[in-house]
Parts: C-alpha cells; structure tokens; sequence
C-alpha cells in the first residue's frame, strides 16, 4: 500500500518595509516615494512603518504622543492629524521637503 504523501506548504514569509528601514537616506526614499503616490492612508501607513522600523513605543514617546493613538492614527483608515503627523517626522529625524512636479509650470 503507498503511503499518503503530503505537500510540505513552504512559510512565505511576508514582506515588510520596516526590516529594510535601517538608515536614515533608506527612510527618506521610503518617505519620498509615499508622498508621490499623493495618497494620504498610504502615506500614513508608510509613516508607520517608519515608526515601526525604529520602534512605536519610542518614537510616541518622543514624539509626545500616546503608543495607541499613534497606532490607530497611521494604521490602515487612520486619519492623523497634520500636527502628530510633525512630531512623528520630527522624532524620526525627518523633516518634509518641497520641490517642483516635473512637467508642471506656474
């Protein structure tokens, strides 16, 4: 008799930006490329995987904000607050830079 042969399912692990975040040019791309896809929640949550990278407890600590409302407020329908929104940049070392849209003249 042939012995039932079963299919090992291979653990993918999934991706996470947060372990690749390890250097401060790294988030800044990271940011940079968030803020061009002009979308807000994916722009909050790209924050906080910033956060995440680097340690929620940690940075709502420096930032002065509560760990749960940073969690709810840059997590998937969060809607932060322009003002927490600074903080948590400014205790990631981060700080917001304007340049021109290519192709679009004043």
């Amino acid at each position: 008799m042939a012995k039932a042969r079963t299919k090992a399912k291979a653990k993918q692990k999934e991706f996470d930006a947060a372990e690749y975040l390890d250097r401060p040019e790294a988030v800044a791309a990271y940011l940079s490329d968030a803020f061009e896809t002009g979308d807000d929640e994916f722009i909050a949550r790209a924050i906080g995987t910033m956060a995440r990278a680097r340690g929620v407890s940690n940075v709502a600590k420096e930032a002065g904000v509560s760990r749960a409302n940073l969690y709810r407020a840059l997590n998937s329908g969060g809607k932060p607050v322009f003002a927490t929104v600074m903080k948590v940049l400014d205790a990631l070392g981060m700080q917001l830079v304007a340049k021109p849209k290519e192709g679009r003249r004043s």
